[in-house]
């Protein structure tokens, strides 16, 4: 039997020959692991996990790339939707360092629109 992310639904779905998202539950907010390359074969599969995060109206949304190998314009574009699109009911905030993820949202700017943090207990901390 496959793991099964808080909805009960199975992680299977969540992931790709290149890299997986895992949705978690931690201390009323939920998190998205994001594992391998964020691009646009994965990305879909984030928007997904995204938006049936938000359904489960958690107090926050965690984006963890701290496992992310390579992010593309596509993930980058899908951390905007789910800022913006239907997720944004819930405040989000994006776990990221390094010149892997950290760097292509500074060359982008989108470090002025999105709230980073430079590790999962920072991210999760109260504000």
């Amino acid at each position: 039997m496959g793991e099964r992310d808080v909805t009960g639904d199975s992680l299977e779905d969540a992931a790709s020959s290149a890299g997986s998202v895992a949705l978690e539950s931690r201390d009323g907010a939920a998190v998205l692991r994001v594992d391998g390359a964020l691009d646009l074969a994965l990305a879909p599969k984030l928007r997904r996990l995204a938006e049936r995060a938000a359904r489960l109206r958690p107090a926050l949304l965690v984006i963890d790339l701290t496992g992310v190998t390579f992010l593309a314009s596509a993930g980058m574009a899908e951390l905007v939707r789910a800022h913006r699109g239907p997720a944004a009911s819930v405040p989000l905030r994006v776990v990221a360092t390094g010149r892997i993820t950290l760097r292509p949202l500074e060359l982008t700017r989108l470090v002025d629109e999105l709230a980073i943090y430079p590790s999962l207990s920072e991210a999760l901390a109260p504000r």
